[in-house]
């Protein structure tokens, strides 16, 4: 498994652009048995319409279905990627309040699927879907294959987020310092500058002169949108 990773982690470390990536994991992907391969990444802001990233080999008439029903609100894995890290197989079960997704999918060869997402500190989701025409996925093949299903998940995260965060979320390349961080904790509990100050010990122009500094750094256009900001990209 050591000298699995490795050799992949090489070819990983020159990729130079998401389709290069996902060209990479959904071959990998592949050799383990899945035709079909799919990642999406959501950043945690904006609040109200977060900014997502998708990449898959389906079909072009299944992703043109996809995106024309918005499916993705409706789509079981979706919701519980967003809510658990634990691996999740398709089945009727799952997909018991979403039929009209379920029986299309199958129509278009998506029958046997599994999925899992990652969450990182930085508030970035990503979810990773593997799916296969037919096979059943037999609890031996999900035990004999789930070190590098999960290191998949993990590799396809780390490295589309590496190429789409400063693209997708440019205030993730900020630093905060300690004492910017702390002046949002304050604020972020009710506090005003003044009582920021007295707790703090400094002087309420201070206290104003790090809440201004931090809004620059994060692109915020207030207090309440910084400290949002910041609670979502697990920078306090």
């Amino acid at each position: 498994m050591e000298g699995w990773q490795e050799t992949h982690m090489q070819a990983l470390l020159q990729a130079d652009s998401e389709a290069a990536v996902f060209a990479i994991l959904s071959g990998i992907a592949s050799d383990i048995g899945f035709s079909y391969c799919a990642f999406g990444m959501r950043m945690p802001l904006p609040v109200s319409q977060p900014k997502l990233f998708t990449i898959n080999n389906y079909s072009e008439a299944w992703q043109e279905r996809y995106q024309r029903e918005d499916y993705i609100r409706v789509d079981p894995t979706v919701a519980h990627g967003m809510r658990s890290v634990m691996p999740l197989v398709w089945s009727d079960d799952v997909f018991e309040n979403a039929r009209p997704l379920w029986e299309e999918a199958r129509a278009h060869g998506l029958r046997v699927g599994w999925a899992q997402s990652c969450h990182d500190a930085q508030g970035v989701g990503g979810l990773l879907t593997l799916a296969r025409p037919d096979d059943m996925l037999c609890g031996a093949e999900l035990r004999a294959n789930a070190p590098k299903m999960s290191w998949l998940v993990q590799a396809m995260h780390t490295f589309m987020a590496r190429l789409l965060v400063p693209k997708l979320m440019p205030e993730a390349n900020s630093t905060l310092t300690a004492r910017e961080v702390e002046v949002l904790r304050w604020t972020a509990d009710g506090k005003t500058s003044r009582e920021i100050g007295d707790i703090m010990g400094i002087s309420e122009h201070t206290v104003n002169f790090h809440i201004k500094n931090s809004l620059l750094k994060l692109n915020a256009s207030n207090k309440t949108a910084g400290v949002i900001k910041a609670a979502l990209m697990g920078l306090l």
